[in-house]
């Protein structure tokens, strides 16, 4: 690069152009990115960095300590503090443009897509609360058909199959159902452990996709029962899929109707989990007149996540939450991350849209 180069912070901006052009047409980036470009850009990430062993981040994070290295050493050769000054500049703006260039050409683009609960005709509403009991009641009886197909005893399930299987089971189920979805995915995305275990959990998240390297990550601290759910999800980022309640929706409906009744239990109980939020806020009194009658063998299984989730609490919970609101707002999600929360109203829709 020469020295007065300023290519990235100049490929940054054309970027950031070319994303005021996507905002404007969702159908135009529906087509030209997601489905023709994106499909590329998918199957080149799962070809090379996808059959690393280990997490390609760690790829990402030696580049950045390099790159920090290099800058160390060329600005210390400036002998001037207006030289030092400029040099600084650029760098910083060529580093910032070069972030964002790829975060939008790697997957930053499908934010403005055409919303998938739009190409599948479906019309996601607030639930009223006789609406939300009657799913609840239908979630509750799934979940727990799927349990005792796993197990007869009611004690919490706390193993499964080791996690290249399930990975290998849950990418599998991700092929076989999406025509059931209909979508145009491609790809054999990656989704890994990231260690030192409960390090992202601390960082308050449970499962990340990296845009920089193709590959999403989950904490290996995560309960039993959360990981099918939580790889799914992240596969459907994978995928392209950014909106959080969409995820959660492709994953729930890949995980229930998977021919394993691990993924199948996985999907209901944490569709159940978001359904039972909901009906505390709605009604105190009647959520705990319900929970008398929840499936003692559920109840020890969310018990047991729950405990597993106390081990391991954020460094700051509101930190996190406002860091990650901050973002999906940024990138067009007007939900935020109350996105995470649509799951109910699009998994009603979709059974009243398969029923019909």
């Amino acid at each position: 690069m020469a020295k007065k180069d300023w290519s990235w912070a100049i490929l940054g901006l054309l970027a950031l152009g070319i994303r005021w052009l996507a905002i404007r047409h969702p159908e135009a980036t529906e087509e030209i990115y997601s489905h023709t470009f994106f499909p590329v850009i998918r199957n080149v990430f799962d070809l090379t960095l996808g059959n690393l062993p280990f997490p390609s981040v760690y790829l990402f994070i030696f580049l950045i300590f390099f790159l920090l290295g290099r800058f160390i050493l060329l600005l210390r050769k400036k002998n001037s503090l207006k030289r030092k000054s400029l040099f600084t500049l650029r760098a910083f703006l060529n580093f910032a443009g070069g972030l964002i260039f790829f975060f939008l050409v790697l997957w930053g683009y499908n934010y403005h897509r055409v919303p998938v609960f739009r190409q599948l005709g479906l019309e996601p509403k607030a639930l009223n609360l006789d609406k939300l009991t009657q799913e609840i009641q239908i979630t509750h009886r799934l979940a727990r058909q799927n349990r005792y197909q796993l197990t007869r005893d009611t004690i919490a399930i706390e193993e499964i199959l080791g996690y290249s299987d399930l990975e290998q089971v849950v990418r599998e189920n991700m092929h076989e159902n999406l025509e059931l979805l209909g979508l145009n995915f491609t790809g054999n995305p990656r989704t890994k452990l990231f260690p030192p275990p409960g390090f992202m959990r601390k960082m308050g998240i449970l499962g990340i996709y990296f845009p920089f390297t193709g590959e999403s990550y989950i904490d290996p601290t995560l309960h039993p029962l959360e990981q099918p759910f939580t790889v799914a999800h992240e596969m459907a980022h994978s995928y392209g899929v950014t909106d959080e309640g969409e995820a959660n929706f492709i994953a729930w409906v890949i995980s229930t109707n998977s021919p394993d009744p691990l993924l199948r239990y996985s999907g209901h109980l944490r569709l159940l989990l978001y359904q039972i939020r909901d009906f505390y806020r709605m009604d105190s009194e009647g959520y705990k007149d319900w929970l008398k009658n929840l499936d003692i063998g559920i109840r020890n299984d969310i018990q047991a996540i729950q405990m597993r989730t106390a081990q391991y609490q954020p460094f700051s919970i509101e930190l996190s939450r406002k860091t990650n609101d901050v973002f999906l707002k940024s990138q067009g999600v007007k939900a935020g991350i109350n996105s995470y929360q649509q799951l109910p109203m699009l998994a009603y829709a979709w059974r009243e849209r398969m029923n019909n």
